[in-house]
């Protein structure tokens, strides 16, 4: 595999660095068949985002407005930064400020 030139590409964090070493010590390898992998993938995606249930949720003026502040700067709608909060702390991927 070719190794990739730090003058061309760089990586933007920690994650992407890893991912390129990992590349360039030949541990990536083709799938068999592709379309049937895009196929399981695609699936998956479509299933893991599929929003099917609706909730009503009364929040305080102060954090709908903060939520609704915050969305705009990620530039995504509110209710779907609230559904990736949930999400998030579900999954164990939000820690707590101290």
């Amino acid at each position: 595999m070719n190794k990739f030139s730090n003058k061309t590409f760089s990586p933007i964090d920690q994650e992407e660095k890893d991912i390129m070493e990992s590349i360039e010590r030949g541990e990536w390898h083709s799938v068999k068949n592709v379309d049937q992998e895009k196929s399981k993938a695609i699936l998956a995606a479509r299933n893991t985002l599929k929003k099917d249930k609706r909730i009503n949720l009364r929040l305080t003026q102060k954090d709908y407005h903060q939520i609704q502040i915050r969305a705009i700067e990620e530039g995504i709608p509110y209710q779907t930064l609230i559904s990736s909060i949930v999400h998030k702390y579900l999954n164990g991927m939000l820690s707590s400020r101290s």
